[in-house]
């Protein structure tokens, strides 16, 4: 678990690719002051598992699956991207629960310099809208974020000037893609709410029409 509290920018390395998988390998000093191996490390909000790691860099494996569903496909050599340590027990909760399993990518479509802060206009696949709230956090690129603006097909994120100069979201550019996290009570729920069990053993549903068969009637 994570909590969308960026620690540290890095710096990718290298790249080796295998079919449709990746071997990455990220240059960064704070986060590896206590690494050991089998570490998660959340990079961009993908939860990647350390297997080697020396002096200023650590490396990752990418399954095929994770590189199609976020923005790492998208990394060469020199890019930078979002590090965060996975959450201590007795830890302070910054920011909000975050799994490091990406839903989905979505497309910066704007920016918008309003005093200190900046507006970030992204708008995610028509699946995921579902799963955003107003007023609700988000991880985007692993940084954890509140919904200030949201609309039919997109929403708007305002930036602190501190987010903007701890984590890479501000130097991307308009139509670059965005790993994308929804907060997981919604999907627990929905998961819940439409779950039709195959079991002859399951228990049935507790319902007005149940209760007023076996005499609980109002």
């Amino acid at each position: 678990m994570f909590t969308g509290i960026i620690e540290e920018i890095g710096r990718i390395r290298s790249i080796s690719t295998s079919g449709d998988g990746a071997s990455i390998v990220i240059e960064a000093k704070h986060v590896l002051q206590d690494v050991k191996l089998g570490d998660s490390i959340a990079t961009n909000g993908v939860c990647l598992t350390v297997n080697q790691f020396q002096k200023g860099f650590f490396r990752v494996d990418v399954m095929a699956e994770t590189m199609r569903r976020s923005n790492l496909k998208n990394l060469h050599v020199g890019s930078k991207v979002n590090l965060e340590r996975a959450l201590a027990v007795g830890d302070r909760l910054g920011g909000h629960i975050v799994s490091g399993h990406i839903d989905d990518v979505g497309v910066i479509q704007n920016y918008e310099k309003e005093d200190n802060a900046i507006w970030i206009t992204i708008k995610p696949p028509p699946t995921l809208m579902k799963y955003i709230i107003h007023k609700g956090s988000i991880t985007i690129d692993g940084v954890s974020l509140t919904v200030a603006i949201l609309e039919e097909d997109y929403f708007k994120v305002s930036i602190i000037p501190h987010t903007k100069d701890e984590t890479t979201l501000v130097g991307k550019g308009v139509g670059e893609l965005v790993n994308l996290e929804c907060d997981v009570v919604g999907k627990y729920i929905e998961r819940l709410m439409n779950f039709k069990s195959t079991s002859k053993h399951e228990k049935k549903d507790l319902t007005m029409d149940f209760l007023a068969k076996h005499g609980f009637g109002i």
